[in-house]
């Protein structure tokens, strides 16, 4: 957690993030071979040097990006849920608890998607 450490430093609400902070904690502990990385501003795991999912968060929202593939594939579920999304992103509201059954889907997706890729962006 020592990569995100100074990303969650700057988050002032301390409810907002211990949130952000658990959901982080929780893709390190399932997910240990993914590497820690923060770019543009966003913590974010990769795979063999290939993006698998990244964090932002705003007033209102923990968003969780998992490319815009990822958002389509689950775009349905995302949908039955009732989550609020664009074609990017997710956003888990900090009212309410986080989707991790959602979130791990997401993950093994991208993990699987991407096996192959040998670029950090889909192309």
């Amino acid at each position: 957690m020592e990569t995100f450490q100074e990303f969650l430093d700057t988050i002032d609400n301390e409810e907002h993030r211990a949130q952000t902070k658990e959901v982080l904690d929780w893709v390190e502990e399932k997910y240990p071979e993914l590497a820690q990385k923060v770019a543009w501003n966003q913590p974010m795991f990769t795979h063999h040097g290939t993006f698998i999912i990244a964090f932002s968060t705003s007033k209102k929202h923990l968003a969780v990006s998992p490319e815009k593939a990822g958002i389509d594939y689950f775009m349905d579920e995302i949908k039955d849920r009732g989550h609020d999304h664009s074609k990017m992103l997710v956003r888990f509201p900090w009212n309410q608890p986080v989707d991790y059954e959602l979130l791990g889907k997401m993950i093994e997706f991208n993990l699987k998607d991407k096996a192959e890729c040998t670029t950090f962006w889909r192309k």
